[in-house]
């Protein structure tokens, strides 16, 4: 049942993202998008509630309640960027507007900005951490071992990360030069 709810808020994400985006661009209706586009943490709350009681219910903790708090992780730390980022595109595609910016691709500013993205990365595995952890209190003397093990899933997702981000500070990427020597 997890498994399914965890899809199911994914496809709802997207949808209220569209939903969102094309009411705004497309019908001029920005307190409506709004409102839509609010309901988005909503989403996280139900499935979080849902994993709650599904373990109060005397689920055996398993790989989907860890998968639902990486989820509800990745969407805190992550979710409103993707909304921003998708929606300077959907300015740009549907209302005119100039181009969103694109990152970086060179030298400290592009380390820089893989450093916030690793920021980004760090926050979400801290907030799985933690319902993972709330969630091994919860569940008390049982087995807890696929908890504590996506625990440490997060925590190498940021390690990975911090060690990619940081192979862009110690080796930035040059410009490449395009005058032509004389």
């Amino acid at each position: 049942m997890v498994v399914t709810l965890i899809v199911a808020c994914e496809v709802a994400f997207w949808v209220l993202l569209a939903l969102g985006l094309a009411v705004r661009y497309l019908l001029g209706m920005r307190r409506t998008s709004a409102v839509l586009l609010l309901c988005e943490p909503v989403l996280e709350l139900f499935l979080f509630a849902v994993t709650a009681i599904d373990l109060r219910n005397g689920a055996e903790p398993g790989w989907e309640h860890g998968l639902a708090a990486l989820y509800i992780g990745y969407t805190v730390a992550y979710g409103h960027y993707t909304i921003r980022w998708l929606d300077g595109h959907a300015a740009h595609r549907l209302a005119g507007g100039p181009p969103p910016p694109k990152p970086p691709r060179y030298g400290g500013a592009r380390a820089r900005h893989e450093g916030a993205l690793w920021l980004r990365t760090v926050l979400a595995a801290a907030v799985a951490c933690a319902l993972l952890q709330g969630a091994v209190w919860y569940v008390g003397d049982g087995d807890t071992s696929s908890l504590r093990s996506f625990q440490w899933v997060a925590l190498r997702a940021a390690g990975i990360h911090g060690l990619v981000a940081l192979t862009y500070t110690l080796w930035p990427k040059r410009e490449p030069e395009t005058a032509v020597r004389r």
